[in-house]
Order: structure tokens, then C-alpha cells, then sequence
């Protein structure tokens, strides 16, 4: 869901995909998964760019050399406090579960993670996670090549107690109309589970291969308008009234460099998820002495 007006109410979604963080051994379009841990580090200033990146690789490391089937994607803010937020998805509560028993009994990449998080921290004012869980019904055909994209739009909504069915009612809307003004639109939306905020909080991703997409995006707005109609749009206002606290949007750029990509994404871009890699298969082999 994207750009606020008035008190939280959106008026277009970026065409775009949903997201797919589970490790997938090959490329293509993959369902979201159903539990999502996003963990954001707040840097001091200055200490981001390539120090930032220089300390997260020992965190790829450790995962590499472990050979841990767990990926993540690591992103930049490009608007907001400086930060970095990072993306791992499992199948189920069970599942995230089973990853924590299996990285801490691991005792090498244990001890690995604790000095890279002792490094790290040393850049960071602060460090939060929070767990949400995947709403199918409040989603938009989220499905995504998620190797192909550089971006997420993460909308925030954390709704007034007791009011979270008024702000899912104006979610469904969405799902009902907007793919009709819009047939290419894709999101995924979650439910905050477990986190720093006492509950009520809704985040809706939007990948995007380029910002390009925001610009189409705030064309294809007026078509969303015109699909509610006058009547649609006083209800949808209405209902943002009564059930929405306060909103969010951040943009956020994939980095590679603080990612630990599976096979699948890499092998859907290898050029922008391994580029010295990439690079060095496109160098012809030397020629034989003569």
C-alpha cells in the first residue's frame, strides 16, 4: 500500500511483487513465507557505507562456512534515521524455532555470530526485532521473483485498540478493487506477532526492480479512485479515521553485501547478487602456450 493521505488512507500501490525470503533452490516466482523476522540496526553517524558492510561480512561468513540453509536479504534506508533492516523468512514458528536450536548448538558458528555481533555493535546506536506473520487474505497475488528485485516498500500501520477489523476491512477493499484498476499490482501483507510495540501493527512490502515503478504507481492512483468511486473512497476515509494510530513508509535498497543469498537469487541475477563472481565467468579462458 503506498502514499498516505489525510489520516493513513493510501491511494496506490506500486506495481511491483511480494516477498520471498525462504531458501528456494532454484529462481522463479515463490510464494511469501508465512512467518517474517525483520531485524533493524540503527547506526551512529558515519559508520555506515562500506565499515557497515565491512562488519556484516563476517555474519556472511559464519553462515557460509556453517553452510546454514537460512537466507536473508540485508537492505539500506534510503529515507528515514540511518539503518539497516534485514529479511528472513521461515515456513512456521516451528520452523524459526528449529534454526535458533541449530545455529546456538552449532558451537563454531556460535562463537562466529558472537564476535561478529560484538564487532557490529560497535557502529550501532540501537538493535530491534520484531516477528510478523503472513495475512493471505489482506495479500494481492504475492508471489515474486525475489532475486530480481532492489527494493521494498514497507508500509506501517499501527491501528487504534481494539480497531484492527475497521483497518482489514479497508485492506480487503484494497484487495477488491485494486487489482481491477491495476491488474499487475502484487503485496504482502503481515500482522505484527512479536515485537517492540504493543500490538496492532500491520506492515504491507511492495518489492520493486526499480523506482521507476513509483512513478507508474502515482499514475495508476486516479484509475484506484476512479474504481472505488465517490462513495468507496468516503467509506475507505472513514474507516482510516476510526482504526488507524499513526503510519509509516520507508524505502529500502538490497544490498548484496549484507546479504546471505540462496542459490535461487543468485542464479536469478548473479551480475548484482555475486558480481565478482559474475565478472570472472565472463572472462574468456586464456589461450594455451604456444
Amino acid at each position: 500500500m503506498k502514499r498516505f493521505i489525510g489520516s493513513g488512507l493510501l491511494l496506490c500501490l506500486l506495481a511491483g511483487g511480494a516477498l520471498t525470503l525462504a531458501a528456494q533452490s532454484g529462481s522463479g516466482a515463490m510464494p511469501p513465507p508465512n512467518v517474517l523476522v525483520i531485524s533493524r540496526e540503527f547506526l551512529k553517524p558515519g559508520k555506515g557505507g562500506t565499515l557497515h558492510e565491512k562488519t556484516e561480512s563476517a555474519f556472511v561468513q559464519a553462515m557460509t562456512a556453517a553452510k546454514s540453509p537460512t537466507r536473508y536479504i540485508g537492505t539500506d534506508a534510503m529515507s528515514g534515521l540511518n539503518r539497516s533492516v534485514f529479511f528472513i523468512g521461515y515456513d512456521s514458528f516451528a520452523a524459526w524455532e528449529k534454526d535458533n536450536l541449530a545455529t546456538y548448538g552449532n558451537p563454531t558458528l556460535a562463537a562466529a555470530l558472537d564476535r561478529a555481533f560484538q564487532a557490529d555493535g560497535e557502529l550501532l546506536t540501537s538493535y530491534e526485532t520484531n516477528v510478523f506473520a503472513f495475512r493471505g487474505d489482506l495479500s494481492y497475488n504475492p508471489n515474486v521473483d525475489i532475486g530480481q528485485m532492489r527494493y521494498f516498500e514497507v508500509d506501517a500501520f499501527h491501528t487504534k485498540p481494539g480497531h484492527e477489523m475497521e483497518w482489514e476491512e479497508i485492506a480487503k477493499m484494497y484487495v477488491e478493487n485494486y487489482g481491477k484498476a491495476i491488474p499487475n499490482a502484487h503485496w504482502a501483507t503481515y500482522q505484527e506477532m512479536f515485537g517492540t510495540r504493543s500490538g496492532g501493527v500491520y506492515i504491507v512490502i511492495i518489492p520493486m526492480k526499480s523506482l521507476a515503478e513509483v512513478d507508474a504507481a502515482l499514475a495508476g492512483g486516479k484509475k484506484f479512485m476512479d474504481q472505488l468511486g465517490e462513495s468507496g473512497m468516503k467509506k475507505m476515509m472513514e474507516l482510516s479515521a476510526a482504526s488507524t494510530e499513526w503510519t509509516e513508509t520507508s524505502l529500502l535498497a538490497f544490498n548484496p553485501k549484507l546479504s546471505y543469498a540462496s542459490e535461487g537469487w543468485i542464479k536469478s541475477d548473479p551480475s548484482f547478487w555475486k558480481p565478482k563472481a559474475a565478472a570472472a565467468a565472463k572472462k574468456p579462458a586464456p589461450k594455451p602456450a604456444q
